[in-house]
């Protein structure tokens, strides 16, 4: 499968991309009030208006930081009581590359975290160790708690 990699903080992180449609740049958000403060805010992409997840602040506490690979991946999901897709952007530190790994290359940790449900089994790779984020669990987590609209 092809893998996204990107930073949060020095450790490297890969997401499946099977269901990002683009990576673009950072963009101005509007801002949004009473949620967590991961939600970086909201944006019009191609006429929908999207919620951008900072992947940074979800996962080590601290936002990310402006560098010009700081990107945002758009993620689809299928929309309730429609054929149609929903977006959904994550933020993240030095998106620098792809590559494709099998799942036969996936080591688990030994730790797991209720907390965190998402953050996957390992990859080891010539620059050390990569943490696969679970993206279906990342989406079930912010639908559960009323982030994101629910899946038919």
């Amino acid at each position: 499968m092809l893998m996204l990699l990107f930073y949060i903080g020095s450790n490297v992180y890969a997401i499946e991309s099977s269901h990002v449609v683009e990576v673009i740049p950072r963009v101005t958000y509007r801002e949004v009030h009473h949620v967590p403060n991961y939600v970086a805010g909201l944006f019009n992409y191609r006429g929908a208006i999207v919620p951008v997840i900072d992947l940074c602040q979800l996962i080590r506490g601290k936002p990310s930081q402006a560098y010009l690979s700081t990107r945002v991946f758009i993620v689809s999901y299928p929309a309730q009581e429609s054929d149609k897709l929903k977006y959904v952007g994550l933020m993240a530190e030095r998106v620098i590359k792809t590559v494709k790994k099998s799942a036969s290359e996936f080591l688990a940790s030994g730790i797991k975290t209720s907390e965190a449900p998402y953050l996957g089994k390992m990859i080891m790779d010539e620059s050390g160790m990569i943490q696969h984020i679970d993206l279906e669990r990342l989406l079930s987590i912010l639908k559960q708690i009323n982030l994101l609209e629910s899946g038919v």
